[in-house]
């Protein structure tokens, strides 16, 4: 990943960096090393690689790269990086709208996590923590709709300093088995900051207010911490064909 030597950006070059490991994934990074090491040597070289192939991954998985992070109080960022599978007009989860004051229609913005993704997760806006609410549940394939409901599941709502709420999920999958929280509610967040991580796979949904439509497209992939999701008070959508 580039990395900025000095915070203005019009002064500085840029330079790529490899990636750090994130803390929760060095253990098991050095789990997997010790493991590739012990059957190389004492069992099979064949195993033995394939263990080091296994342990090269697990470092990946867990990377943390540096994110620059536009600052405009009015834009949605992305908080994951994967590809949008679902744009669509939902009411807000019960436990956003009861204990966080959420009503209305929201555009709700899907992001699915391939376990080939950075899986470290980033809030959308600035502002305060005002709910965090985990919820068990099953884990069933992300990239189902039912998912935002019936899977295990964390929801999170900022609250930005001009009183625009935006709440976002972080949803398990078929692999993954842990959802992770840095934050805890009545914490102060910058955009981009990371929030959390969802072990091996899953999905992400973001709920746009009224008047902030989505200014991604369905087969589009994001970056979290950079991609802008949407612009408060900018209600158009934008169009886009793959190729």
């Amino acid at each position: 990943m580039p990395s900025l030597d000095k915070p203005d950006s019009h002064l500085t070059t840029v330079k790529w960096r490899f990636p750090s490991v994130h803390p929760e994934g060095r253990k098991f990074t050095l789990i997997a090393a010790f493991l590739a090491l012990v059957t190389y040597s004492l069992v099979s070289h064949f195993l033995g690689w394939l263990l080091v192939m296994v342990t090269i991954w697990v470092a990946t998985f867990f990377r943390d790269p540096v994110r620059t992070t536009p600052q405009d109080p009015k834009l949605v960022i992305a908080p994951a990086d994967g590809l949008v599978t679902m744009i669509t007009q939902v009411p807000p989860p019960p436990e956003l709208a009861a204990d966080g004051g959420l009503s209305g229609d929201f555009t709700r913005v899907s992001i699915f996590m391939s376990v080939f993704d950075v899986h470290i997760n980033r809030t959308p806006i600035a502002g305060t923590i005002r709910r965090v609410a985990y919820v068990p549940g099953k884990f069933l394939n992300a990239d189902l709709d039912k998912a935002s409901e019936d899977n295990e599941r964390q929801h999170f709502l900022v609250e930005g300093d001009d009183g625009t709420k935006i709440g976002f999920t972080q949803i398990a999958g078929l692999v993954a088995r842990r959802i992770m929280s840095f934050v805890k509610e009545g914490d102060r967040i910058e955009v981009g900051e990371r929030i959390g991580l969802i072990r091996f796979g899953s999905r992400v949904d973001v709920y746009l207010p009224a008047g902030a439509s989505a200014q991604v497209l369905l087969g589009q992939r994001t970056i979290a911490g950079e991609t802008i999701l949407g612009e408060i008070g900018v209600d158009r959508q934008r169009s886009g064909r793959s190729q």
